[in-house]
């Protein structure tokens, strides 16, 4: 044993090898990588080996040469250099996959961002008077016009704008809100539990399934400070079933002087109901109905970066802006940049709908889908060969991002059956391929979406199959 040990290479003669090697696809040079972090690894790679002698994997010191090993040295090394936040390739048919970094930005959007991140910017600098500005001033004016609120304000996420509203309009007094209506977010986060942390109070009214206008009207008291009503986007009740609607709830605040808040959570500028996905409200239509103020995500169904965005009435607005906990959420210049980008899209509803990737995915036709899988199936079977068999199937995608949540859109699967494993074993290898690959199973194969993924990712999917097939 002390002779297999003696056989390892050193460290030094590791690097200066490992060095000399010529990337691989899709992957940088190991030169490239911190010669610190390279040498880190191989003394991973070299414990492993170790255990290995101690194993008696070995028996032969030639086994332990540095060229025996230096093809699964070379492996070990470039996987544990990668970054550990990376591309993962969709294959899920899940458009808002929120574990998969939710909404996918237009390439104006991921350019925007690009300009930001390189070069100094007017951030907070006005142009036209040299003198300090608002970042806010740069999405404020097109969120009005896309909307038809009066003024509007940007923070991080939704949750944010909620506990920032509440806040500044309800601290230390009541909001009511529906029983029916206390959803659950993603993380496990509540809206009471958000609600409490504003230091607003919560006064439920109604039942789970049904509440009525008096429910709120028997409610309201000196203490009341604003009437909530939050958007069950994520979920629906169905039967015996009543809700009070926006516009009976903006005519009871005026009667008694409260303003209205309504939470979209995911809040959407495209109308959707011709695609037969229901009566999901727009965020122009909510802002029609004449809430005081609407928040809702940018990072869903609207598709862009992760934000909380907020509109209304301007008085209402600005009280918000000066609350000191806004500078906590503020948004830094890579979420503007993108936000701005992705509004102006809006401007033109036909061109935001093409070039929006997370609209051009939900609009996806089932004609265009069942050609694209064809294409897809085909480029799998001509360069995978015998590895595995390919068939179509006609399924369902999910918008995601608990959006639409009961509403399927018709898509065709290619599902993969891999002939030396299990289709469970080739998802599982597949998280370990560079990039990763992320499908489903369903009916035992393993299936992939066209919808989630583009015609530019196909060889990407098939490198990632052949790597996952050879594990």
């Amino acid at each position: 044993m002390s002779q297999l040990f003696r056989a390892l290479p050193s460290v030094d003669r590791a690097l200066d090898a490992l060095a000399n090697l010529p990337a691989v696809r899709g992957e940088d040079s190991l030169f490239s990588v911190p010669r610190a972090i390279v040498r880190d690894h191989v003394n991973g790679f070299l414990d492993v080996c170790r255990e290995e002698i101690r194993g008696g994997l070995y028996e032969l010191p030639e086994q332990l040469s540095l060229e025996s090993l230096l093809p699964r040295m070379a492996a070990y090394v470039r996987a544990k250099s990668r970054p550990h936040f990376r591309r993962v390739l969709n294959g899920t048919g899940v458009v808002v996959h929120t574990n998969l970094g939710r909404s996918l930005l237009a390439d104006t959007a991921v350019e925007a961002v690009r300009e930001a991140c390189a070069h100094y910017s007017n951030l907070e600098f006005d142009l036209a008077t040299g003198e300090r500005g608002s970042r806010y001033s740069h999405v404020e004016r097109i969120l009005c016009q896309v909307t038809g609120a009066e003024a509007g304000l940007v923070v991080n996420n939704n949750a944010a704008a909620v506990m920032l509203v509440l806040d500044t309009l309800c601290k230390g007094r009541e909001v009511i809100v529906s029983r029916g209506q206390l959803v659950e977010i993603g993380g496990s986060f509540r809206i009471p539990e958000v609600m409490e942390k504003s230091g607003a109070r919560l006064r439920e009214v109604g039942a789970t399934n049904r509440t009525h206008l008096r429910d709120y009207e028997n409610a309201i008291t000196e203490e009341t400070a604003a009437l909530l009503r939050v958007h069950t986007s994520n979920y629906r009740i169905v039967g015996f079933h009543k809700e009070v609607t926006l516009e009976e709830m903006v005519a009871l605040g005026k009667q008694r002087g409260l303003p209205v808040l309504e939470d979209l959570g995911s809040g959407s500028f495209h109308d959707f109901s011709g695609m037969g996905m229901g009566d999901e409200p727009t965020v122009q239509q909510v802002v029609g109905a004449g809430p005081d103020v609407v928040t809702f995500s940018g990072d869903k169904v609207l598709g862009g970066p992760q934000a909380g965005i907020i509109v209304g009435r301007k008085a209402w607005i600005d009280r918000i802006k000066k609350n000191p906990m806004n500078r906590a959420l503020r948004i830094d210049k890579m979420t503007l940049a993108a936000l701005e980008a992705t509004l102006r899209l809006y401007a033109d509803p036909e061109k935001a709908r093409r070039e929006i990737p997370t609209l051009a995915m939900i609009t996806a036709s089932a004609d265009e889908l069942k050609v694209r899988a064809k294409k897809l199936a085909a480029r799998v079977r001509r360069e995978l060969g015998e590895l595995c068999t390919v068939a179509l199937h006609e399924g369902a995608s999910r918008v995601g991002g608990g959006s639409f949540p009961e509403r399927d859109l018709p898509t065709t699967l290619v599902r993969i059956m891999p002939v030396a494993a299990s289709a469970t074993e080739l998802k599982q290898r597949l998280l370990d391929t560079h990039p990763p690959l992320v499908g489903r199973l369903e009916d035992n194969a393993f299936c992939l979406d066209p919808r989630t993924l583009t015609d530019a990712e196909f060889p990407l999917v098939c490198d990632a199959l052949r790597q996952g097939m050879h594990k």
